[in-house]
């Protein structure tokens, strides 16, 4: 196990290589991990992990002199310390912090460009599959163990391809749910608006209009496997020649294409920034809110009489305020000199009203250090959550979000053991999150830096 541990680990150092040199790394990786399943087939042994204390998401309080038991692939029990089994098998994590693993519910893993528009043009689907692995690896190393895919700039559906080896075991991956596509508006935030006329070119979003369209679209997302719905209903910052402040969508085509996820029991997520955008979703019925950059107070209303989650995404604006990375470098940056404070004090006055806020960190593309998503948590303890109510946000309300609280989300007996160790105390210092010394997810031991 130690060899397998260490191997990936040096993985993620890889970032700062050259493209060339990444993609000759990853040939070498698929062969390992290619054959990991059969060497680490589903462990019979009861594991006891031990650690200074537990966060296990549900609690308002960390839980003392505890040790969590996994068999096979989930958590059979929760004891005192003193009554580990003989026949167990433990693991000593002193010095850190047990806690479920992280849930990222607004993720675009395959996404490996900032000038993401032109992206999906300049890499074959493949190329970005192979990109996005090792991209999920990294992010599994990092804590996230389950991640929802929020559209992945690929003509065709590779992002599925990933889901579905992750799930047959033949790689080690997050937990992985989500939309292949974002699904836009011609002239929208997902259609390429910078080109001349004469130009035709494929977009990075599935390009709709009008009701019969979109209905179209969704079946086609649904067929090849997108168990979400990503719906453009506004603008975007980072995308040219859009207006975040505009409504793409009429409410009848809303309507329409929440009724036809719910004909087929998909849910609807709304990429939403523009106020009435933001409350014309949520009367469609859409289950989250994708961003809600202008939320007021009757989208907060709203959000509690519909039971409507938000994933705000703050930190990856703050990532690119300054950063020229950008083609659209203007829009991101007004907002977030202009606007960032008021809306964080929104977005905690959402969590006070009983609005149920999830962490999306919209940023971990294979050009991005794993370890930056986490600091989506700090973000929304700035926007006034306590540091349980934002650990909670990445933990059993993403669960929650992806209505699988009662298979993750939370460190209790039943659940699939997806469980980390960080150091130190992440209620005193959330920056913790950031760097995980061990992870496990399905009841595998993924990661463990202190040697066991």
């Amino acid at each position: 196990m130690k060899t397998f541990v260490t191997f990936k680990y040096e993985k993620v150092n890889m970032k700062h290589r050259s493209v060339n040199q990444r993609i000759t790394f990853i040939g070498f990786m698929l062969t390992v991990f290619w054959i990991s399943p059969l060497l680490y087939s589903e462990s019979t042994t009861t594991y006891a992990l031990v650690s200074d204390a537990v966060i296990d998401g549900i609690s308002a309080k960390v839980l003392k002199n505890k040790a969590v038991l996994v068999n096979r692939n989930v958590i059979t029990a929760v004891v005192n310390e003193s009554e580990i089994p003989p026949e167990a098998l433990t693991i000593d994590l002193p010095g850190t912090m047990l806690m479920p693993g992280m849930i990222n519910v607004h993720e675009h893993p395959m996404i490996y460009k900032h000038d993401y528009q032109n992206g999906h043009l300049e890499a074959s689907s493949a190329y970005k599959a192979l990109l996005g692995l090792s991209n999920l690896q990294n992010l599994l190393l990092a804590g996230w163990t389950t991640i929802r895919v929020m559209g992945d700039a690929d003509v065709f559906y590779a992002v599925q391809d990933l889901k579905r080896i992750i799930d047959e075991g033949v790689f080690s991956g997050p937990r992985l749910t989500g939309a292949a596509h974002y699904i836009s508006i011609t002239g929208g935030g997902g259609d390429i608006n910078y080109l001349s006329p004469e130009q035709h070119v494929i977009s990075d979003g599935l390009i709709v209009d009008g009701a019969d369209e979109i209905r179209k679209a969704i079946r086609k997302e649904i067929k090849y496997g997108s168990d979400w719905i990503k719906i453009m209903v506004t603008g975007a910052f980072m995308s040219v020649g859009d207006n975040p402040k505009n409504v793409s969508f009429s409410p009848e085509e809303l309507n329409a294409a929440v009724a036809e996820a719910n004909r087929q029991n998909v849910p609807v997520a709304a990429h939403a920034h523009a106020t009435e955008g933001i409350n014309q979703a949520i009367i469609a019925g859409v289950r989250s809110i994708e961003h809600g950059s202008f939320i007021n107070q009757k989208s907060i209303d709203l959000m509690v009489k519909h039971g409507t989650f938000l994933v705000p995404t703050i930190y990856v604006g703050d990532y690119y305020a300054h950063s020229g990375k950008l083609r659209e470098q203007t829009k991101n940056d007004e907002f977030y000199l202009s606007l960032r404070a008021s809306w964080l004090k929104l977005i905690g006055k959402a969590h006070l009203s009983g609005v149920k806020i999830a962490v999306g960190s919209d940023l971990c593309g294979p050009m991005i250090e794993s370890s930056v998503c986490a600091r989506e948590f700090a973000t929304l303890i700035e926007a006034g959550m306590s540091p349980m109510d934002a650990i909670k946000a990445g933990t059993i309300v993403g669960a929650e979000l992806l209505q699988w609280e009662d298979r993750i989300g939370s460190i209790e007996v039943g659940k699939l053991a997806d469980i980390i160790a960080v150091p130190g105390n992440p209620l005193e210092n959330i920056s913790a999150l950031e760097q995980p010394l061990f992870v496990m997810k399905n009841g595998q031991i993924i990661k463990n830096e202190l040697g066991q």
